[in-house]
């Protein structure tokens, strides 16, 4: 049992393919924000060598846009870093493009399609609470 939580929580509307993207992406922030997560390397029976993953699970939610604003608001009041990814995120190639494309918006007015976060358990339940298991 870990004294905190992963979530990852995707707009319900989406792709299948977008949503894959989209945990893929905030998954990966969360693992830069916190590297203590990550384990050793993994090793097969003839010893290959595999990356080593987080240690800790992850849990992915499923919500609507207006969920996905208010757990970003709550996070933001809670100062709570997430790793957030918008819909025009689609349309860039790389990374650069991505954090140019966000900076052009506001948690007002930026068309979420995920957010993920890390923190105390109860916090997290707090935060993300609205939005369900993803099917």
């Amino acid at each position: 049992m870990f004294d905190t939580k992963i979530a990852i929580v995707v707009r319900e509307d989406l792709a299948m393919w977008q949503k894959l993207n989209v945990v893929a992406f905030l998954t990966s922030g969360i693992t830069a924000q916190n590297p203590t997560i990550i384990g050793e390397e993994y090793r097969d029976l003839q010893g290959n060598v595999y990356n080593p993953m987080t240690i800790q699970p992850m849990v992915v939610l499923a919500a609507d846009q207006e969920t996905l604003r208010t757990i970003q608001k709550r996070a933001l009041e809670r100062n709570v870093t997430t790793s957030a990814y918008i819909e025009e995120m689609f349309s860039t190639g790389h990374d650069a493009a991505n954090r140019e494309v966000f900076s052009r918006f506001s948690p007002d007015d930026a068309k979420l399609v995920g957010l993920a976060l890390r923190s105390d358990r109860k916090i997290v339940d707090k935060i993300t609470k609205g939005a369900k298991m993803h099917p």
